[in-house]
């Protein structure tokens, strides 16, 4: 059985995001659009797993990767940052933290 992201070490991780690239590539070039969605989506949770939520401060203001929005964050709950958009939007939401960016 798989690990969790959790559960694995950054050497296994960097393993893991490397495999779900190459399934990814292969994916879009056969144009299997709904896949290759689940394989970035999994791309950047596992990124989440690589960095220090420490770094990433209550009250920061963090660009959002593939967006024009910025993301206040109120507070972090393991690697996801729970916060608002700077576009209007239905309230509070949270995004992993590889998602978010130094302004």
């Amino acid at each position: 059985m798989d690990k969790r992201y959790s559960q694995m070490t950054p050497h296994e991780l960097q393993t893991e995001i490397a495999g779900l690239t190459e399934k990814a590539r292969k994916a879009e070039q056969m144009g299997i659009v709904n896949e290759l969605a689940v394989l970035e989506r999994k791309i950047t949770m596992a990124k989440a797993y690589m960095l220090n939520p420490e770094d990433f401060r209550p009250g920061g203001v963090y660009q959002i990767e593939g967006s024009d929005d910025t993301f206040r964050i109120d507070y972090i709950n393991g690697v996801f940052a729970w916060g608002h958009r700077s576009s209007p939007s239905d309230g509070e939401e949270a995004l992993p933290i590889s998602v978010l960016k130094e302004k």
